[in-house]
């Protein structure tokens, strides 16, 4: 669900860029954000979420493939400030290094895949119900309803952007019925996903950084070789309704050295690995650089003293 500047226009593209921003900076002074004991484990979760991005899974009987998002799983594991943080660097990470959306549609990205699970859905879904009980049937249902309801409003968010964006001949009403029912069998695999990884890390005694992080490797590293070569949800809703083949990537910028998780004018399946590895790592570092900078601010520091 990644988008590029091919869908967006320059205002557009800067507006949502400044309403991302908006909502990154609210979430940082909203509360005494960062824990330091909590860094290691935003690291090791941004990680794992960049690893699960890159495994598309084949949608049956529709020709397109779908991604995990991660944005309600990420709320669930460290609330939901502490989510969006993660989440920003690892569409950050994805568009600089990898060509995975462009720099004008970042703010649009982190707006659909995690302004709206993180801030708006978690909130508003998830955490109602299991207010009263966090039960493996509870966080099963409410898994997977705040993960279908996150995904068709972000799908709905790319076809409400581009539209408003005015540079494409994608109809409103046809774009949008190929857009919402293949997110919707996407959001139902990323639900349950979701709800399993929940329910197996409440039988953990303790949040277990290390496994996570081995586990983010393995993924990149290994499971990234066995995909759908499928066109995910994006690529497929704009071939349907335009009746063409449609390249989302368009041209890498000039930091991503590794574009569509590759070497460049490669097609071996070694780069693939290397990019999981090599991104996963560089999303480890970034939200631990992030999160550490945060905690260090001299004004949350006095703001801490006079509370």
């Amino acid at each position: 669900m990644h988008m590029t500047d091919a869908l967006l226009s320059l205002p557009v593209g800067l507006a949502m860029c400044g309403i991302s921003a908006a909502a990154i900076s609210y979430s940082i002074k909203k509360e005494d954000l960062i824990d330091k004991k909590k860094i290691p484990m935003m690291g090791a979760m941004g990680a794992f979420i960049f690893a699960a991005q890159m495994i598309n899974f084949a949608i049956p009987g529709t020709g397109s493939s779908g991604h995990l998002v991660g944005g309600i799983l990420l709320a669930a594991m460290l609330g939901a400030y502490p989510a969006l943080l993660t989440m920003s660097a690892v569409l950050t990470i994805q568009c600089l290094f990898f060509a995975d959306g462009s720099l004008l549609a970042l703010g649009a990205n982190i707006f659909n895949m995690a302004v709206i699970p993180c801030l708006v859905i978690y909130p508003l879904i998830f955490e109602p119900l299991v207010k009263k009980g966090a039960t493996p049937g509870r966080i099963t249902i409410a898994a997977t309803f705040a993960s279908l309801i996150a995904l068709q409003i972000g799908a709905l968010g790319v076809v409400l952007q581009t539209l408003a964006s005015g540079i494409t001949e994608l109809p409103f009403l046809a774009f949008a019925a190929a857009m919402q029912p293949i997110h919707l069998a996407a959001g139902l695999v990323e639900g349950i996903a979701t709800a399993a990884i929940l329910c197996l890390a409440r039988k953990v005694p303790a949040k277990p950084v290390i496994a996570t992080a081995v586990i983010a490797l393995l993924i990149g590293g290994v499971f990234s070789q066995f995909v759908s070569s499928n066109p995910d949800g994006l690529e497929w809703s704009i071939e349907k309704v335009a009746g063409i083949e449609f390249e989302i990537s368009g041209e890498p910028i000039a930091t991503a050295f590794m574009p569509d998780y590759n070497f460049k004018n490669s097609e071996g399946s070694l780069g693939t690995s290397i990019a999981g590895i090599t991104g996963g790592m560089l999303t480890f570092l970034l939200v631990a650089v992030i999160a550490f900078a945060i905690s260090a601010f001299p004004w949350r520091q006095n703001s801490k003293l006079t509370s």
